[in-house]
């Protein structure tokens, strides 16, 4: 049932999403590793509670102007 939820994100919230995760979570993993979508992958396993307050931090931080 989890990643149910991914086909409703907008394009800018998958971004700011995936940016989080690429920097945060995948930061010791090699460079040719780091993809949208093991990115996208990594998120549908979070679950929505999770994406929504990370979305949250994401937008507070203006992520998606990295």
């Amino acid at each position: 049932m989890s990643g149910d939820f991914l086909h409703i994100l907008k394009p800018k919230e998958r971004q700011i999403l995936r940016t989080i995760v690429k920097n945060i979570n995948f930061k010791h993993y090699p460079k040719e590793a780091i993809t949208d979508r093991e990115a996208d992958k990594f998120i549908s396993v979070l679950g929505p509670v999770t994406v929504e307050k990370l979305l949250k931090v994401g937008k507070d931080n203006k992520v998606a102007d990295l």
